[in-house]
């Protein structure tokens, strides 16, 4: 049977007390939200490049207090480290040249990446591999990065479930979701930014997907929603109605053939993540 997980990108936000949380002091934030959903996006360990030969990695006291915090049945989407997933170092200014990024798609540091990782295996969903929007600069053409993904998937340690996310919305064609059915990649659809919906996506290429696909909801101006909301993430402050109405359908028609899906809701999406489940929810009827 397929499986359908939805929960929220990151869980750590005071807003969320009396809807989330209870708000009692000692309170164990990850437990409580593991009552009320399934699943989190963890995306702290993403940014761990902080120049050469400077990268952080996961504390392996708080992925073990993660893994115990949750049930046997919960699951973590985690983003891998952006200093697997840069080409180049991040510049001060567009002028500055392009630094090369020694690590990118280091299979030695993913493993010790995925050993840092070690206490929460069992709850792991897929490992996301997010990359920024690749200019000509960085990669020449997709199919180079095709190539090179493609070459290091094929040495990553096995046991794990591993995602694709793209920023190119020009890379969301027929070789690219070929692709990752060929090298059995979990796809990772991105809603928001300059992407195009995740429906439109699913909808010209869900014979491609099989087994499991995400769903990542982020919306369009993030600073926007910052602006709108004061960084206070507990009210619905731009409503996307019709286009979770189409979201439902798209997990309706993967659930039916048989894909599991994740739905990974941030609060730029429309202001309070776990009320925009609570309309999902209703919409899915569950």
């Amino acid at each position: 049977m397929p499986d359908l997980r939805i929960g929220t990108c990151s869980w750590k936000y005071d807003s969320w007390k009396g809807i989330v949380y209870s708000g009692q002091a000692g309170g164990d934030a990850l437990s409580e939200y593991s009552r009320l959903f399934n699943t989190v996006e963890i995306d702290q360990w993403f940014w761990s490049l902080h120049g050469a030969g400077k990268n952080t990695l996961p504390d392996p006291a708080a992925v073990r207090s993660y893994a115990e915090a949750v049930p046997g049945g919960f699951r973590f989407t985690v983003k891998a480290p952006n200093s697997l997933t840069l080409t180049h170092f991040y510049r001060k200014s567009k002028t500055d040249p392009l630094v090369p990024n020694p690590n990118f798609l280091s299979v030695p540091l993913l493993g010790e990446f995925l050993e840092r990782l070690d206490p929460m295996k069992s709850r792991l969903g897929p490992i996301l591999f997010q990359f920024e929007y690749l200019n000509r600069q960085k990669i020449p053409s997709q199919s180079a990065f095709l190539d090179a993904f493609g070459a290091f998937i094929r040495r990553c340690p096995d046991g794990y479930a591993y995602g694709l996310e793209i920023r190119n919305p020009n890379y969301l064609n027929e070789s690219l979701f070929a692709f990752m059915e060929k090298e059995q990649i979990v796809p990772v659809l991105l809603e928001g930014y300059y992407m195009p919906p995740v429906v439109e996506t699913a909808a010209a290429h869900m014979d491609r997907m099989a087994g499991t696909v995400v769903l990542r909801l982020h919306g369009p101006d993030r600073e926007g929603m910052e602006e709108k909301t004061g960084k206070k993430w507990d009210r619905i402050v731009a409503p996307k109605d019709a286009g979770l109405k189409a979201i439902a359908g798209c997990v309706e028609g993967f659930l039916g053939r048989g894909v599991s899906v994740y739905v990974n809701v941030n609060n730029h999406y429309e202001g309070c993540a776990p009320l925009t489940i609570e309309k999902l929810r209703r919409l899915l009827k569950i």
